[in-house]
């Protein structure tokens, strides 16, 4: 467990290190202290009154709270979904290649550290810096709301936890292909197509009928019955940031489907990494 950690908290050292990163946490505590400066809200007996942004009227009607919020918390979730997952691909994607490159992987072997700690701990490492972003990013817009309003929801906290599911899964995927090719191009475009084909595999049943009936049809359900469904996850996550029932069985069902699958690529990452030679 302490080869594990250790691992993590270099990669955690190696992220903090990097600007980029550090400007896209700066940019998201900026926009979270514009909006709490710049948004006024008037609540009355639990029913949004008026609403101004920048000074500017947004809206005159009076509506409940919960039911004016939507928009803006389903549009976080999404953003939190497909962004933070899109900005993972690029700002995480040479994690792993930098420490299976000639030279630096010979050190870390000869450590007493085992070679699945390598991998587990850049997973670790990443992952604990995508649920602390997803976190800082929708738990600053859920405080900022929820003082203003006097709603508050653990909706935009359980889609953030969602996102980092997925993200889980994309990057299983990112690191077993860091396994087979140490580029940090092709991890994080293989990242991407997975991205894709899950939002596609979300979507089987409505795209299904644009094939001819027959082989390519067939072909296309096979293919995209086996991987997870990301896209009806994002829309799950959106749901639940804005306090819409669903069914407790289909969430449970494609959460389970895609930790399941990401479970898989890292076990076979690990499986690779074990037999490889260096």
């Amino acid at each position: 467990m302490n080869g594990v950690l250790g691992i993590a908290g270099y990669v955690l050292r190696e992220a903090l290190s990097r600007k980029f990163i550090l400007a896209f946490l700066v940019g998201i505590t900026l926009l979270l202290l514009t909006l709490t400066l710049s948004l006024r809200i008037e609540v009355l007996d639990g029913a949004l009154a008026a609403t101004r942004l920048f000074g500017q009227s947004l809206d005159h009607a009076i509506q409940a709270v919960d039911m004016a919020l939507r928009p803006l918390y389903m549009v976080t979730a999404y953003l939190v979904f497909y962004g933070g997952i899109l900005f993972g691909l690029v700002a995480c994607s040479d994690f792993a290649p930098g420490l299976l490159s000639p030279g630096r992987i010979e050190h870390l072997l000869a450590l007493p550290v085992h070679r699945w700690q390598v991998l587990v701990g850049t997973f670790v490492g990443v992952m604990t810096l995508g649920v602390g972003g997803a976190a800082y990013g929708a738990g600053g817009l859920w405080l900022i709301l929820g003082v203003k309003t006097g709603y508050w929801t653990a909706g935009p906290l359980i889609a953030a936890l969602l996102a980092c599911v997925a993200y889980a899964a994309v990057y299983a995927v990112m690191l077993t292909c860091a396994t087979l090719v140490r580029s940090a191009a092709l991890c994080a475009a293989a990242g991407g197509a997975f991205l894709v084909l899950g939002v596609i595999a979300g979507f089987r049943r409505s795209i299904a009928p644009v094939f001819e009936e027959g082989v390519s049809r067939t072909g296309f359900e096979l293919l995209t019955l086996f991987l997870p469904r990301l896209s009806s996850l994002a829309n799950a996550s959106a749901s639940i940031a804005a306090s819409i029932p669903l069914e407790q069985h289909s969430l449970g069902a494609v959460s389970a489907g895609v930790g399941l699958f990401g479970v898989g690529a890292l076990a076979l990452g690990l499986w690779h990494f074990e037999r490889k030679d260096y």
